[in-house]
This record gives C-alpha cells, sequence and structure tokens, in this order.
C-alpha cells in the first residue's frame, strides 16, 4: 500500500489508446514470466508520435521510466481491451496515471492486475504541467501537489477499486480477503 507517490511527471493528451501505450507487436510477451515482464516496461509508451512527445517516457535501451506519475486528458487507455497496457507501465515503474477520464477497460484491468493506481482528476491538469515538473499524488487526500508551483489539483477518491490495488490485483485481493484460498503473491518481478 501507497498513500503517497511523489517524482517527475510524464504528460499526454487526450484519447492515448493501448496501441500507443504498448504496441501489438510487443503482446507476445508473457508478463506472468519475470524476464519478459520487465521487458514490458522498455516498451511503455512506445508508440506515441515522436513529433508530439519528442521526450520518450522510458529512454532508449532502458527497462525503468523516471516517471513513476502519468498525467493525461480524457479518455486514456482507449483501443483493444489489452491488459499488457497497465502491466507495460506498471512494470516501466509508473504508479499511477491521473486522467481526466478513462476509458472502461482499462482502468479495469488497471485494477485487476494491481499495477498502478488510476485516478480520475476533477479537472483538467494535463494543460497545466509539463513532462518533467515534480509532483506529489496523495490517494488519502485526494490531491496532486506541483511542487515546484504548489499548486493543488483534487483527484476523485478510488473507493473500493483502493484496496484492490493495495493488494497488488484481484487475485491477490480474492486471497487476502478469504474469497478464494491460498496466499497472495508478488507480481512478476517482484522478490
Amino acid at each position: 500500500m501507497q498513500a503517497v507517490i511523489q517524482g517527475p511527471v510524464y504528460v499526454v493528451g487526450d484519447n492515448i489508446d493501448t496501441d500507443q501505450i504498448i504496441p501489438a507487436e510487443y503482446l507476445n510477451l508473457v508478463p506472468t514470466i519475470p524476464e519478459e515482464y520487465e521487458k514490458l516496461g522498455a516498451y511503455a509508451l512506445c508508440g506515441l508520435p515522436q513529433d508530439l512527445y519528442p521526450v520518450r517516457y522510458v529512454q532508449e535501451s532502458k527497462l525503468d521510466s523516471v516517471y513513476p506519475i502519468v498525467i493525461a486528458g480524457k479518455n486514456f487507455g482507449c483501443g483493444s481491451s489489452r491488459e499488457h497496457a497497465p502491466i507495460a507501465l506498471g512494470s516501466a515503474g509508473c504508479k499511477v496515471v491521473v486522467a481526466e477520464s478513462f476509458a472502461r477497460i482499462f482502468f479495469r484491468n488497471s485494477v485487476a492486475t494491481g499495477e498502478l493506481y488510476p485516478c480520475e482528476s476533477e479537472g483538467r491538469i494535463c494543460d497545466k504541467v509539463k513532462t518533467g515538473d515534480v509532483a506529489v499524488v496523495d490517494l488519502d487526500a485526494c490531491t496532486l501537489t506541483v511542487s515546484g508551483s504548489g499548486k493543488v489539483f483534487r483527484l476523485k477518491p478510488l473507493g473500493d477499486v483502493r484496496p484492490v490495488v493495495d493488494a497488488g490485483g484481484l487475485f491477490n485481493y480474492a486471497r487476502l480477503t478469504g474469497m478464494i484460498s491460498g496466499e497472495a503473491q508478488p507480481k512478476a518481478g517482484q522478490t
């Protein structure tokens, strides 16, 4: 469980689809195999057009991003229903995506996999910050604070979604709450 997430933000606009988050050519990587889970992170957001996003989310030849927070506009995660999208972001080190709105399937896949917190903002943030700004997301206070300016943006509460992501996904939550038997399992890439 992580109540406060801080670090540099990566900012994208509206209608970022799952092909931009993780192009189809990388869907042959199997997230349950630790080495392949790690490789998925290297390709997170690599489908974004270079002319619109000259700063890459994950630098060339790296597996992880320096941006634990992604800030987006409307309809983040639209397109194909691939759970690889939140998994790739999580593998790259993304802890939270703050968007004006999410495609339902991306939101549900984020919760089911437990890879990241899908936080909806109460207003448009992506036009008010830039990639590299440092921010703090406080899940308890439901705020995003930009460190340099001190500007505070309200986030909608995660509600019943939060304990599922805190647990590491739907199956771990079900095990922890006694809905199914067995012990909670670490995600691929965690020891």
